[in-house]
């Protein structure tokens, strides 16, 4: 099992309010309309892109990624 960082970003007007990408795996991205959709979304299309990847042959990247909060005065 591996444990990918995701960044969780809230959409636009003209977007789903929640929008999902990780960063150590290019091109996989999702949606949803709650917080707990889009988890629910990422974890899906994570596990496909994996999938798809040893499918093609091609390595699964290692996690390396991080996200953290970073206080500042504003």
């Amino acid at each position: 099992m591996k444990t990918y960082t995701v960044i969780f970003e809230r959409g636009d007007e003209n977007e789903e309010p929640w929008n999902a990408y990780v960063p150590d795996l290019p091109g996989c991205i999702s949606s949803g309309e709650t917080l707990e959709d889009a988890e629910r979304n990422i974890r899906e299309a994570i596990e496909c892109h994996v999938g798809a990847m040893i499918a093609e042959g091609i390595t699964v990247p290692e996690p390396t990624a991080q996200a953290r909060t970073v206080a500042v005065a504003a």
